[in-house]
């Protein structure tokens, strides 16, 4: 049976399907699908896409989904504390948080200097490597456009790339660790994120200032949540994406 309230909600908007696809950056065979095949719904951000365009609830578009107020209050409940600055997040938070991985244990940062000079945090990507917990680290590539942003957006220009290397200089023991892989990213990134299992902190990144001053996100994924899923969707995307390294000297600028 066709999705009849999808079709007359784009009539009511006096739009076509090809309107509607143009703006949601499909095909239009895409849309004709999602009326036609019951089967075939959008995915979760098309869903959003398509009830703002149209002016609709998801779930009166797709019954079986759930209103906005369900999914609001999913993500509610996944917000564990919500900080002003990093710099007012306890310093025990970031080796404690990562003690407890036992899946996933990754570091998504442009440099994240301050992290390396933690001798607790260090023990602790020691102590899980040991353990065999898969450890990743996403740096910034200081060669990139990216990292040449964020320095002229935090105002330190080169400093951001050399913080970088430094930070590198700094995880030289970790380098050949069992589990514990290097990689770099040229990403614009909106956030730093630290992931272990099902909780994570995102520093998000503001214009002209420095991460240690902007908000802290403590999260932490719940049944019927998105807000989670949201952060550590987008640390598999840079992961797929960065370079990986072996050893600190194959970062340009930086000499045994």
């Amino acid at each position: 049976m066709a999705n009849e309230r999808l079709r007359g909600a784009i009539v009511e908007q006096g739009l076509t399907l090809d309107q509607v696809a143009e703006r949601l950056g499909v095909a239009p065979k895409t849309v004709e699908r999602w009326i036609g095949d019951p089967k075939r719904k959008p995915y979760r951000r098309f869903q959003y896409a398509v009830a703002s365009l149209l002016k609709c609830e998801v779930s009166y578009l797709w019954p079986d989904e759930r209103t906005s107020a369900e999914v609001t209050a999913a993500g509610n409940a996944e917000v564990v504390k919500l900080y002003p600055h990093r710099s007012v997040v306890p310093h025990s938070l970031w080796p404690m948080l990562f003690s407890q991985a036992r899946q996933n244990f990754d570091v998504l940062v442009y440099s994240g200097f301050w992290l390396t000079e933690d001798p607790a945090f260090l023990r602790v990507v020691k102590e899980k490597s040991a353990a065999g917990v898969p450890i990743r680290f996403m740096l910034g590539d200081p060669e990139s456009s990216a990292v040449a942003t964020r320095g002229v957006d935090e105002g330190i220009g080169a400093a951001m790339a050399g913080k970088i290397r430094n930070a590198l200089l700094n995880y030289s023991a970790l380098f050949g660790l069992p589990g514990v892989e290097f990689r770099l990213h040229d990403t614009t990134l909106y956030n730093s994120i630290y992931r272990a299992d099902n909780e994570l902190l995102a520093n998000g990144h503001v214009y002209g200032v420095g991460a240690y001053m902007a908000p802290v996100m403590h999260l932490q994924r719940v049944p019927g949540g998105e807000l989670f899923d949201t952060y550590a969707e987008s640390v598999e995307r840079v992961w797929e994406a960065a370079r990986p390294i072996s050893s600190p000297t194959e970062c340009a600028g930086i000499h045994a």
